[in-house]
């Protein structure tokens, strides 16, 4: 069967106001036993970028992450992290991609504190077997801060709400002090308001910390004003580009089918259920 071109409304290239490509993406090709996860993706994401990656179940949102954190070698194809290609990536280059997984439920009786989950984001830089220093805990008191989180440091993270956990798994990624923060499905999970206050958080960490981030969701209108770039995926790259060039009737047609609906205010409705 063949399949439509993707919707490209500009070239891959970084926006001038970001710094060199960080995340290179040339034709590659990722495959798990059963068959092609993501085919022939060719896809710059620059420094200081917020792309979002979007698209229906199984369309590859979460093997493209993987592939990032160097997790998946293409099988075809290249992927360049840091200029290093990704199988090759060193542990100081892994320490500086930040990764939020998609929301565990948390045993509220197992004994870990906020502060020492923070921590364990430091893991990489303190080495096994060795005490963090006083760098090591100052750091992991300002992720606290940044997270809005610093009154909660010896509280059971148990004992916290969904939203309150994911602002801590949210510091533990940034006391790794990276330079890349992949977050796959921050919002899954927690009440709509709290949704709306993590993803503000999210743009906030962006503009202060110059992040660049990837962030994968299956809700497309509440990651559409807030990424710069849309990366729709089916397998395949469909559409690269703002929202306004990726979210139209027709491309969404072609990737979700004919059950998707766009509103006058510009939401997209989409018969398609989030499952992990």
């Amino acid at each position: 069967m063949a399949h439509p071109r993707p919707a490209h409304t500009h070239p891959h290239h970084a926006d001038h106001e970001h710094g060199k490509p960080l995340i290179r993406f040339d034709h590659a090709s990722f495959r798990y036993p059963q068959g092609p996860a993501l085919e022939d993706i060719t896809l710059e994401i620059a420094d200081g970028e917020f792309v979002g990656v979007i698209g229906p179940n199984g369309s590859g949102k979460t093997t493209m992450l993987r592939a990032i954190l160097g997790l998946m070698p293409p099988t075809t194809g290249s992927l360049q992290i840091f200029d290093c290609a990704c199988q090759n990536l060193r542990c100081h280059h892994r320490a500086r991609i930040g990764y939020l997984p998609q929301k565990r439920t948390v045993d509220p009786n197992f004994p870990i504190t906020v502060h020492e989950a923070v921590l364990m984001g430091r893991s990489g830089a303190i080495g096994l077997w060795k005490r963090p220093g006083k760098a090591d805990l100052a750091i992991v008191r300002h992720a606290l801060e940044d997270v809005g989180m610093e009154d909660y440091d010896d509280h059971p993270l148990g004992a916290l709400s969904g939203g309150q956990q994911q602002r801590v798994f949210i510091a533990r990624a940034l006391a790794q002090h990276p330079q890349i923060l992949l977050l796959d499905e921050p919002t899954t999970g927690i009440d709509t308001t709290t949704q709306h206050n993590v993803l503000d958080l999210i743009q906030r960490l962006h503009e202060e910390l110059h992040l660049t981030i990837v962030l994968v969701s299956h809700d497309i209108n509440l990651i559409a004003p807030l990424a710069e770039r849309l990366a729709l995926l089916k397998t395949r790259l469909y559409a690269l580009g703002s929202a306004k060039q990726v979210l139209t009737k027709e491309i969404l047609a072609r990737v979700y089918g004919p059950q998707i609906l766009t509103t006058d205010t510009g939401h997209v409705i989409v018969a398609d259920h989030h499952h992990n």
